[in-house]
């Protein structure tokens, strides 16, 4: 009935085409694809195995990693400037821990020290291991602050200004061991 009274609206072909509509539908065929076969395996773990293991088991070559690399002086002021700042911050908790601690305080325990009679010689090197670290960061923290103004960063300028760094944190180190 609602496709007659939408007659009006349509024409007289777009009214026999729906009302053929069912007939079309049963008349369809469809592609009939066959089931696939599914089939079941126990679940196997997989084998865990060392990366190492497994590439000496496919032959592949191992990494040279840094066997290969010549070091360079960049690359080693680096690596010296992460080791003295982890030399100070064990500095820092030895001393913290030991003024919380110890008993007495600092001047005691450098009267101590004044007692054992240790050549100057000896009293400059431990003055001057203690130092250096401290040195050395502190000098090549100023360098990595004139980088950070964006000068400096040609490799020509990175050499010299390493070279600078150490022969400055060389003159701290003995400046602070001589006090």
């Amino acid at each position: 009935m609602a496709f007659y009274c939408c007659g009006r609206l349509g024409n007289k072909q777009m009214l026999s085409t729906l009302s053929r509509f069912p007939t079309l539908l049963s008349k369809a065929t469809y592609a009939s694809a066959a089931a696939p076969k599914i089939t079941f395996k126990s679940f196997e773990a997989p084998k865990q195995e060392h990366h190492d293991e497994r590439n000496a088991r496919l032959s592949r070559p191992m990494s040279p990693h840094l066997t290969i690399y010549q070091p360079q002086l960049t690359s080693m002021l680096s690596i010296t400037h992460r080791i003295a700042g982890m030399m100070l911050s064990g500095y820092f908790t030895v001393l913290g821990a030991g003024a919380l601690v110890l008993p007495h305080d600092v001047s005691h325990y450098i009267t101590m020290i004044e007692g054992l009679n240790l050549s100057p010689a000896s009293i400059f090197l431990a003055k001057a291991i203690i130092a250096a670290p401290f040195s050395y960061h502190l000098v090549n923290g100023i360098r990595h602050l004139y980088w950070d103004t964006g000068k400096g960063l040609t490799i020509k300028e990175v050499y010299a200004t390493g070279y600078a760094m150490l022969a400055g944190s060389l003159a701290v180190t003995i400046a602070l061991a001589a006090l």
